[in-house]
């Protein structure tokens, strides 16, 4: 079955460039009409360009319809009224690509507090602004598809990313209220963790690699969880065309009273809490109670 996006209105965040211009294009040969954002400025998130503007030339030539918008993710105001102007053109807003970022790479020694504010800003409010500024459209039509970019970063930690592995992580924890909120309109939230050679990453990545982890090989994922029949509630890993899914686990515990309720007890029995056999995976935070009263009943 191939999966097409015509009649499909998608916003693209930091579709300059790298992942979100494959993005864009993927979009767009697909049938989508797009709106390219993007503010063009350099990684850390300073400057200008018209990055935005070359992205959407490349979609025209090749026959497809989009719009550029140079807004701020970090401007809630500009948020809102780029998604008025893709309505005020186009009619709707389907689908949300939250893809802007920015990197200001530091050990947390080392790290002032303006870049950890700024790097969470541009990623996990910036995404929460463009969210937002879509999220009643959505809800009117019944029908939207919102995609957060995390990392592995996010997930699992990096040397000198603090800033950046704590938006990642919050994003990934965005995600999975949202597709418990809007799941009675039809609107499905998904998390990507891609790992791409992308001018984000150039001199983290051997030349070889780098040319392994193109973006293209990303895209494929992304367009998935952004499609009709997409799941909801998952976090997918993507590089190098190898996809993965990511899952926030629970183990089943371990009960404890009297004596044992205290520091030395965990101490005592800390194989069995840690023990991930037959572990859960919880589609929502209530379910960690839940597991907790089981154990209580069971007692």
């Amino acid at each position: 079955m191939t999966i097409s996006f015509e009649n499909r209105v998608a916003i693209v965040t930091g579709a300059g460039g790298g992942l979100g211009r494959a993005y864009a294009l993927e979009l767009a040969r697909r049938g989508a009409k797009v709106v390219v954002n993007d503010l063009g400025g350099s990684r850390d998130g300073t400057g200008h360009s018209d990055a935005a503007m070359k992205v959407v030339e490349e979609i025209e030539a090749a026959g497809g319809t989009a719009m550029s918008n140079g807004g701020s993710v970090t401007e809630y105001d500009q948020m809102v009224a780029m998604v008025e102007a893709a309505k005020a053109k186009w009619g709707s807003v389907d689908i949300l690509i939250n893809n802007a970022g920015v990197l200001r790479d530091k050990s947390f020694a080392k790290m002032e507090p303006a870049d950890f504010k700024f790097v969470v800003d541009v990623h996990l409010n910036g995404s929460a602004n463009c969210t937002k500024a879509v999220w009643e459209t959505m809800r009117a039509q019944n029908y939207g598809r919102v995609l957060m970019t995390a990392s592995s970063t996010g997930l699992y930690g990096n040397f000198g990313q603090a800033n950046y592995g704590a938006a990642k992580l919050g994003l990934a924890g965005l995600t999975k209220t949202l597709a418990i909120e809007g799941a009675k309109n039809n609107i499905k939230v998904n998390t990507i963790a891609p790992t791409a050679g992308t001018r984000m990453t150039e001199d983290l990545f051997p030349a070889e690699a780098f040319a392994a982890f193109a973006p293209e090989k990303v895209a494929p994922a992304a367009l998935f969880l952004v499609s009709e029949d997409a799941p909801t509630n998952m976090i997918i890993g993507a590089g190098a065309g190898v996809f993965q899914a990511a899952y926030v686990t629970l183990t089943q515990g371990k009960l404890l009273t009297g004596d044992e309720l205290s520091p030395e007890g965990i101490a005592a029995h800390w194989a069995e809490i840690t023990d991930r056999t037959g572990e859960l995976t919880p589609q929502s935070g209530s379910e960690q109670s839940l597991s907790i009263l089981k154990l209580l009943q069971a007692k």
